[in-house]
């Protein structure tokens, strides 16, 4: 069933003896594995070299592993292995230069011809992988963690980020963001109603409109700060148009793209802008509305 779903099945034929190998790769065959998607692997050994070149001379794939030397590797190329197969990791576990083991055996089929691929195995991590391909070594078993890696870069998530961020920026407009809080109050309202609605409507800020629900002035939690700095307690009691004075805040139309809002917080150190319709306050966006596009 395996030998359906992957292009090149790779499996074990093992025995003590030529004959033992051969016949177990016989065996195997009968069950009716696609020769020609089939691979054999058989441990390096005067034995297993035997049997490699037996099966190769009857069209057979083999795959000699577990090659730690470059002698072990010529018996394998010379025997007609279709593969021969060093295993890095282990060979660096034990503090030998794999890599230059990979790049005699590489250069070995190509000066002398031989039609064997060598297989850069028992690969750890993503520097395996440009090893191999500096090496120029034919092929590569690596596991899925590893390839799954393979794509990745740092630097490539910050520029893709970028580009969707930019992306967001052009194409959604600011009431495709915009929620349903619409904190409002008049210059009739006093300061305490507004800090309700500002507390209500969660972005610490109202909107002070006149009665077109036109945007004249604005009253942020910072400003309450420093009124009561400057004329104490008692001024949450008064009237917004009593206490403060009123001029137009930074304000959008809804049907502007966000790139526009994003120009006016990068110009100005605001973290609110007021929305409008038809010049009517119809909601407010903050500047974490923009930067929550960026994830």
């Amino acid at each position: 069933e395996l030998s359906k779903i992957v292009p090149v099945l790779q499996i074990e034929a093992l025995g003590s003896t030529a004959d033992e190998i051969i016949s177990e790769v016989h065996r195997q065959d009968a069950l009716g594995l696609d020769k020609n998607r089939t691979v054999y692997k058989i441990p390096i050994s005067l034995e297993g070299v035997r049997a490699c070149k037996k099966l190769t001379d009857d069209g057979f794939k083999v795959n000699i592993h577990l090659v730690y030397t470059l002698q072990q590797a010529y018996m394998a190329m010379a025997a007609g292995a279709t593969y021969v197969c060093p295993l890095v990791g282990r060979l660096q576990d034990q503090g030998q230069d794999a890599l230059s083991l990979i790049q005699q055996c590489v250069d070995a089929v190509n000066y002398y011809g031989y039609d064997t691929k060598i297989m850069f195995s028992s690969v750890r991590n993503i520097e395996h992988v440009r090893n191999a391909l500096n090496i120029g070594a034919h092929t590569i078993t690596a596991p899925w963690k590893i390839i799954k890696q393979m794509s990745k870069n740092n630097l490539t998530d910050l520029g893709t980020q970028q580009f969707v961020e930019h992306t967001r920026l052009m194409t959604y407009k600011v009431k495709d963001i915009i929620g349903n809080q619409n904190p409002t109050a008049t210059a009739d309202n006093t300061i305490s109603e507004c800090l309700v609605t500002m507390t209500v409507g969660k972005f610490g800020a109202v909107t002070i409109v006149n009665e077109n629900n036109e945007p004249i002035g604005f009253f942020s939690d910072g400003d309450l700060r420093r009124l009561i700095a400057e004329k104490g307690g008692e001024a949450v009691n008064q009237k917004v148009q009593d206490v403060l004075t009123l001029k137009k805040p930074f304000s959008i139309d809804e049907n502007e793209l966000l790139f526009e809002a994003n120009k006016i917080f990068q110009q100005y150190p605001i973290n609110n802008i007021v929305v409008t319709s038809n010049n009517r306050v119809v909601g407010m966006i903050h500047i974490q509305d923009i930067l929550g596009l960026e994830r």
